[in-house]
Order: C-alpha cells, then structure tokens, then sequence
C-alpha cells in the first residue's frame, strides 16, 4: 500500500460574516469543519462538491497560505503548522497549485518564460541563466512552442495560460499538485487536452495530485478516490467506480442522478436537491434540510464518517439503507 503523503485531521477554518458598528453579532462560517483526509502518494484524490462548500478553502490551508482554526496538517509527520519559515519554504517546494483563473494567476507584467522561472529563481535552484533553459523545457512539454515563451499572459489563450500554470507548477518538482478547478474556465475541448496532459505528466514525473471540482465528469476521468465535501464536511469518500456505481450518501446519489446522460433510454428519475443549504451550526446533520430521507436521529446528532465494508466511508445515519 502507497504510503501517506499528507494526513489532514480534524482540520477547521471558521469566519466571521457581517457584524460592525450598530449591527447583529456577527454570523460565524465554518468554511472547514473537522475534516479528516489522507493523500496517498502517487493517488489523484478528487475532491467534489457545490461551490461554497470548503473545497478552496481546503487548498489554501493546505498549502499554509491560511491558518486553521483547529487541527492539524502533516506531511511526512511534519506538522506544516509548526514549521519554522525555512521548512515552510521547503514544504512548498514539495507542494505546488495550479490555480482556477489561468488570467488572473499569471503576473501580467512578466513574459510566460519569466513566470514560470521565478520559482526556480526563489528557491536558487541553479543559476539563472540554468533555470530560464529549465523554464524553457518545461513550456516546451506542456504544449508551448519555444517562440511563445518570450510573449506575456494576455497574448496567450485560455488553455494556453492555463498551460503555463501547469509548467511553474511542475518547475520545483514537487511531490503534489494541488489542482484548483483547473478547467472550469475553459472550453470543452480544450478541457480534454488539459486534463489529458495532466494525466500524462503524472505518469511522467510521478506525481500526487489533489484535484478540486464540481464537474463530476472531470473528476471521474482523472480521479483514483473521490471524496465529497458538503458545508465544510466530507460526507463520502470512495474510490471511483463504488462512487459512481454505489454512491452512499444521498447527496452524493443526488450529484449523480443529475448527470447528464448520453443514454436515451435512460428512465431514471433525477433526485432533484431541494431547498438551499443551512448553517452549519445547526445541530445534527448539515444535510438534513434538503434530505428526503432524513429520521428523527438526523436532527440531533451529527454522523460520523464511518467505513462500510469496500464501499468506502460515510457520514449518514441510513447509509446502506437508501
């Protein structure tokens, strides 16, 4: 069995909405609300779920730009909160992201070669000159031709900023990629060649990846383990083919069911999700407002993520029973 690459355990992040002068006590958000998660090395971990739901949130702790409320994160039985600022700069040498907007993420006032070679030059890799030939090669494998590396982002393509971003990813050769909705903001097609370049560069350099999505077609076709996150929790984690043929959780049985099929004589009925999401302070389950399922049990304790059997984990009071 892969060994851990990173251990999540009971991880928080809350804020603080509203509020002021003259104003109600302000309301407190639990954007992350004691999750629990294991990266496996040389897995692709998808992480699914409607927007607003904790996924980014997630990534940013992860990558220590923010700062949990409570719990913890290791790596390699490193704890990357107690990490003096020359380990933290070492952490993320070994943990990289590629992030949602290819535009916005991209300096606009460097060339495409100058992105992707300032963290080689942060990190004093080799010399300069040394890591502008790194940089080069890099853009060269990710689909770029040698001409285009010496334009500036706004001359470039979605894809093909997004590309770049996948280059100064990969340029300290890290153990994880974090992939933050890699493709939402582009066209399907050019989704395909992202995400098929993604796979190949896995195979290639052998890395980890943490892949962040609300597509569940993307995350099925590139994903080991899915794990879906609702309000902060993770409610199912499973491999992918028990995901999608014996999903657990009603809101993941929901998620599917509202698939787009390509099978015309599908007659399955859609299980339409119900209502808005509640606070999450709410006693017991976080789902039980949109749930049709739900029993009296739901509305006084919160599940806990439990095993079942090879189906993978659950957080639900009637999981195996719906």
């Amino acid at each position: 069995m892969a060994s851990i690459l990173i251990d999540i355990q009971k991880l928080e992040k809350r804020y603080s909405l509203g509020g002021g002068f003259l104003q109600n006590k302000p309301r407190i958000v639990r954007a992350v609300d004691g999750v629990d998660l294991q990266i496996f090395e040389g897995e692709t971990l998808g992480l699914v779920g409607e927007s607003g739901c904790g996924k980014s949130t997630l990534a940013r702790l992860l990558m220590r730009l923010e700062e949990p409320d409570a719990g913890n994160i290791f790596s390699k039985d490193e704890n990357i909160s107690e990490m003096s600022p020359d380990d933290l700069k070492k952490y993320r040498r070994r943990v990289q992201m590629i992030f949602q907007d290819p535009y916005s993420s991209l300096n606009p006032r460097k060339s495409a070669i100058s992105i992707v070679q300032e963290p080689l030059n942060i990190h004093g890799i080799a010399s300069r000159e040394q890591n502008r030939k790194t940089a080069a090669r890099l853009m060269i494998r990710v689909g770029l031709s040698e001409e285009q590396t010496k334009r500036y982002p706004h001359e470039f393509s979605g894809g093909q900023r997004q590309r770049i971003g996948i280059a100064r990813a990969l340029a300290l050769q890290p153990a994880l990629v974090i992939a933050d909705e890699p493709v939402s903001a582009l066209d399907a097609s050019i989704q395909a060649q992202i995400l098929n370049l993604l796979k190949d560069l896995k195979k290639e350099f052998g890395l980890t990846y943490l892949f962040i999505s609300h597509d569940l077609n993307v995350v099925r076709h590139v994903s080991d383990r899915i794990a879906v996150m609702y309000l902060g929790r993770i409610v199912e984690l499973a491999d992918k083919d028990n995901l999608f043929q014996r999903p657990l959780h009603p809101y993941t049985q929901m998620l599917l069911s509202a698939m787009p099929s390509c099978e015309p004589r599908k007659k399955e009925k859609v299980k339409m999700i119900q209502g808005e999401a509640g606070d999450v302070d709410i006693k017991g389950c976080n789902f039980k407002n949109r749930c049709a399922h739900k029993t009296a049990i739901c509305d006084e304790q919160q599940p806990a993520l439990v095993s079942f059997e090879e189906r993978g984990l659950c957080a639900c009071h009637r999981a195996g029973e719906i």
